[in-house]
């Protein structure tokens, strides 16, 4: 096996869909391991350290989100960029995939030149080629007030308590703190964070900012209305 190749785990209960897609994911080179439940996701992707994931969403035993959060909570992982795959395309399915830690949502079926575009547009961002935050110049770590950003290990510090968070959350928040005042658009947000490239939904960032407030609080990260977001220390 050629070790520089890119690695994609795909979880599936179906089999036909596991075999259409990983078909063409290595007609193109990929490497691909399949599973069929969540539980299986979690293992082998602890074993084989994939690139990518691919999760269906409703699978026995664990679902597709369930696994999602246990994977995000695996340090070695956190440079996995995560994509559900989903006959379900209801809105809050998609608010509690991104809030699990998923970094694309796919509705299926779902075309062959559809899926390798999303797929490519995906792993640009991971390894040596991940998404072009606006991090400040200096490297290693960053402070601002009470907060410490570690950008290696995907680490925060607040008054001494210590945070893994998953990578888009953490991405938005170094791309907030890397100007500190200045209010970002969210169309700057989604191409800077997500990629010009990656379709996701409407209350995407909502949603991760929320989730930031949980962990940092509320008085760091303002609102403006209709425009967009401040990091205030």
């Amino acid at each position: 096996m050629n070790d520089n190749k890119l690695k994609i785990l795909l979880v599936d209960d179906e089999v036909d869909i596991l075999e259409f897609i990983s078909y063409n994911l290595e007609k193109e080179g990929y490497v691909v391991y399949t599973g069929k439940n969540g539980l299986e996701a979690i293992k082998l992707a602890e074993i084989h350290q994939p690139n990518l994931i691919i999760l269906d969403v409703m699978m026995p035993e664990m679902d597709g989100i369930a696994a999602c959060e246990e994977i995000r909570k695996i340090p070695s992982l956190n440079n996995t960029m995560i994509a559900f795959l989903t006959a379900r395309g209801e809105d809050y399915s998609q608010i509690a995939g991104f809030e699990a830690g998923a970094d694309d949502y796919i509705t299926k079926p779902v075309r062959p030149k559809v899926l390798i575009s999303r797929v490519k547009a995906l792993l640009k961002r991971t390894g040596d080629s991940p998404a072009p935050v606006a991090y400040p110049e200096n490297p290693g770590t960053v402070s601002i007030g009470n907060l410490i950003i570690d950008k290696e290990r995907y680490l925060i510090r607040m008054d001494e308590k210590e945070m893994i968070l998953p990578r888009k959350e953490f991405e938005l928040l170094s791309l907030l703190v890397s100007k500190p005042g200045k209010v970002f658009t969210r169309e700057e947000i989604y191409a800077t964070v997500w990629g010009e490239n990656v379709v996701v939904g409407d209350r995407t960032i909502d949603v991760h900012i929320r989730k930031l407030r949980e962990k940092i609080g509320n008085d760091h990260i303002k609102t403006l209305k209709g425009i967009g977001y401040k990091f205030v220390e």
